[in-house]
């Protein structure tokens, strides 16, 4: 159900959102499904809410907003398994909502397009531990119909979400996390190169505790003090020089 909707937007240029959270998990699966999208033509704004302003997740302050860009389809990462009133809203609205999430389900699920949550009761899946940017890594890889295509894409991201979020390092987060860490070695993304460059973390002997320690710290302070914006950035940017100002920003963060 999520794939025919989010297919259907890009096939008619329908403005879509991407919306996450504030943390790491949050960010990189909010500039992972954007930029996926993006390269498949679609017409993609992401929206993260200010922590200090808006709070957690969806909620009326973002929907109106969206609605005023003139968005058709939400997608949550990381959030929105429990948005029964803001799925509400947005049907209200005329706005299509598609939930992913990793958070666990209450009674009611909101009234969506689809919601896709490995905790979901009926949901059959057997890995139960994915990270929001796990789940959103799905969605993009069915979208794509090639798993392994999407993964040498973004391991590096999902890596960086799945560690973060302290999810246990047993089946497929063991394979993200250990084919991430190899895809960070030699990253390309601009920012990335410049974050681990600013905070002194020699690429040669990554692993998951440096991503622990030293990266996602820096890449929470954004959410933390209010400039959600900068961490965004680092990840979408293609411009080396604004990487590297970046970097330094969110260090000093």
């Amino acid at each position: 159900k999520a794939v025919a909707r989010v297919q259907q937007a890009i096939d008619r240029g329908e403005k879509i959102a991407v919306f996450g959270d504030y943390d790491v998990d949050g960010i990189t699966s909010t500039c992972m499904l954007t930029d996926f999208l993006r390269r498949r033509g679609g017409n993609c704004v992401s929206y993260i809410p200010s922590r200090l302003e808006e709070g957690y997740g969806l909620n009326p302050i973002a929907i109106e907003y969206l609605h005023g860009l003139g968005v058709k389809l939400i997608i949550t990462v990381d959030c929105g398994i429990t948005a029964v009133e803001e799925a509400r809203l947005c049907k209200e609205k005329g706005i299509d909502l598609v939930i992913t999430d990793h958070h666990e389900c209450k009674d009611t699920l909101p009234e969506a397009i689809a919601v896709v949550d490995p905790h979901r009761p009926d949901c059959t899946y057997p890995h139960k531990t994915l990270s929001g940017v796990g789940v959103a890594f799905k969605l993009a890889s069915a979208l794509a119909g090639d798993q392994e295509q999407v993964l040498t894409q973004y391991a590096d991201m999902v890596c960086l979400g799945t560690v973060a979020d302290v999810m246990p390092l047993q089946g497929e987060n063991r394979v993200f996390v250990s084919r991430g860490l190899e895809s960070l070695r030699h990253t390309t993304r601009p920012g990335l190169v410049a974050l681990m460059k600013h905070a002194a973390c020699d690429p040669e002997s990554l692993s998951a505790s440096s991503v622990g320690y030293t990266l996602a710290p820096r890449i929470n302070a954004a959410g933390r003090m209010g400039q959600i914006e900068l961490a965004v950035s680092l990840f979408l940017t293609r411009d080396p020089a604004k990487a590297r100002d970046l970097a330094r920003s969110l260090c000093t963060l």
